[in-house]
């Protein structure tokens, strides 16, 4: 019987889900919650398929695993794989995409909400009794942005970057889709071009050598004061040194991240190590709605017992 091998299971929260598929796999699987880098090489020797989602696999450990024919990844991304040479040892990879459409662009929608109205500054002085101790009905001492009207720009145009356009649109916001960083005869306007006009700037493209630290210095200094940045992709995606210094000297609006370019990141981390008012911070859950997480968990499953089946 084939032997499976997921490496980081509790990233799934499986007690959570309907894993009857699991349960009902033509494979003898062994479950690790997590698994840590000296130990994949072991972990993974003599299994014909893994099931992994973060857990960054080496040629160096994939070399020891002789019999692997398959790597499904629970997760869209598969830059934590050593993809080269996977296709030199004729290893499938199979990733699984669309999964977390309406979860990740329901949280995207909430950062920027956030933001524009200054929810957790506003929650804040009503736990502080700000709000009790007023003189009038209401607490009027944070800006709040009405998103109606506003320009919004959309980097990545795939499945999630289309729904949300949808949302942006549905609340009444101009949307403009900037082109593919790096290709050069994408007819749509280029990114810089769009900045300098944007009240809201939404990334969703994949973390390639064209678009790592798209949002940098220079990108930032074209920005407009009062601009937010949404990042529910990859943290890569921005410098966070120079995100830092535009949202502590108020270059920009504000700035909504799901993601970083470390994570777990460390206590020390340059968007962590104070408290800034303009930035919210969330940690790398908007994929994670029940209804997304059971829906990749069965793609995945899908995908792996197909494979198996041949």
């Amino acid at each position: 019987m084939n032997k499976v091998v997921f490496l980081d299971a509790e990233t799934m929260d499986l007690s959570s889900l309907d894993t009857r598929a699991l349960d009902n796999l033509d494979a003898n699987v062994t479950l690790y919650q997590q698994t840590q880098n000296a130990d994949v090489a072991e972990r993974i020797r003599i299994a014909d398929a893994l099931l992994v989602n973060k857990v960054v696999l080496k040629a160096k450990d994939l070399q020891q695993a002789k019999k692997l024919r398959y790597i499904g990844v629970t997760a869209t991304g598969m830059n934590n794989i050593d993809i080269d040479y996977c296709q030199q040892a004729g290893i499938t990879v199979q990733n699984v995409e669309g999964y977390g459409t309406d979860s990740v662009a329901q949280h995207t929608l909430t950062l920027a909400l956030n933001l524009a109205t200054n929810f957790v500054a506003y929650q804040q002085d009503v736990r502080n009794q700000a709000w009790s101790a007023s003189s009038h009905f209401c607490l009027l001492n944070h800006p709040v942005v009405e998103l109606a009207g506003k320009h919004a720009v959309i980097v990545g145009h795939g499945e999630l970057g289309k729904r949300v356009e949808a949302l942006f649109k549905a609340m009444g916001m101009k949307v403009s889709i900037a082109a593919r960083p790096g290709k050069k005869d994408d007819p749509r306007p280029s990114l810089a071009s769009l900045l300098t006009h944007a009240d809201v700037v939404s990334l969703h493209c994949p973390l390639t050598e064209d678009t790592d630290k798209l949002i940098n210095a220079d990108t930032l200094s074209l920005m407009q004061p009062t601009a937010f940045l949404i990042n529910t992709a990859r943290g890569g995606l921005i410098d966070e040194q120079a995100l830092y210094h535009a949202l502590k000297h108020n270059k920009i609006g504000g700035a909504g991240l799901d993601v970083l370019s470390v994570e777990p990141p460390p206590a020390d981390h340059v968007l962590l190590k104070e408290s800034l008012p303009n930035l919210l911070v969330t940690p790398h859950n908007a994929w994670v709605g029940n209804g997304a997480r059971q829906k990749l968990l069965d793609t995945a499953l899908a995908h792996l017992a197909t494979f198996l089946g041949k």
